[in-house]
């Protein structure tokens, strides 16, 4: 069984439909890739997995259970994690506090404490700004502050949304290797990258969305070498 099942969804915003009928799956450790153009709804689909937004019809199926209906907050707890388009870290709030708000769905203190101390190690600057206001940090350090927030809730899976966007060749790498980091320590991932060439050079496989479909979809190994793919997205 996969751990998320997205089955037949639509997505409409007004009388535009935004998702035409897609379904796909994430199995347990994979980073699976979602790639396609501005407007694809990419960003839609995220949001509708995550409960920011309901489908007209489909299903979201989270480790055997529909969570098409439920709260966000709700899906939170029961071990999804949404790092958003555009960082949106708290930004009047410092470092160390932001970090705790992504753990305000657990209770036991012991295991926040080693989950901060988890966070710090994988992103040293965060532990050295910790009392800094995550506004005055730089675009890279906010990313990785986002992405240690949504550790912070000690996810089955992670979400994430455009996680290289507006950042330098140097910083994309770095965050590209975090990614990979957090895969192998055990934290399932789904990911919305403009940047193709990168999400398939670290994905297992990977869907090709264009207006709303899925047009292709495969191991992302087979994807790079497609010359479809190649010419469409890769520059190539």
């Amino acid at each position: 069984m996969a751990m998320l099942e997205v089955k037949d969804l639509e997505v409409f915003y007004g009388v535009i439909q935004a998702i035409k009928g897609i379904s796909f799956e994430v199995n347990e450790g994979e980073i699976i890739a979602l790639i396609g153009a501005n407007g694809a709804g990419k960003t839609t689909i995220l949001h509708t997995i995550t409960g920011l937004i309901t489908p007209k019809k489909g299903h979201v199926i989270f480790e055997g259970q529909d969570i098409t209906k439920t709260p966000a907050h709700k899906i939170v707890r029961m071990g999804m994690a949404h790092v958003p388009e555009g960082r949106r870290v708290f930004s009047q709030l410092t470092v160390y506090q932001n970090l705790k708000m992504g753990a305000y769905s657990r209770s036991d203190k012991n295991e926040i404490e080693e989950s901060l101390e988890k966070v710090y190690k994988r992103f040293p600057r965060l532990e050295e700004r910790k009392n800094q206001i995550a506004g005055t940090l730089s675009g890279g350090e906010q990313q990785m502050l986002a992405m240690g927030r949504a550790l912070m809730s000690n996810p089955r899976i992670i979400v994430m949304d455009e996680p290289s966007m507006g950042l330098s060749p140097i910083l994309v790498n770095e965050i590209f290797d975090i990614i990979q980091s957090v895969s192998a320590s055990g934290t399932t991932v789904l990911l919305v990258e403009q940047n193709a060439k990168k999400a398939l050079g670290i994905a297992d496989r990977a869907y090709v969305l264009e207006t709303g479909k899925i047009v292709q979809e495969g191991r992302a190994t087979d994807l790079m070498d497609d010359e479809s793919i190649k010419k469409a997205y890769l520059g190539e």
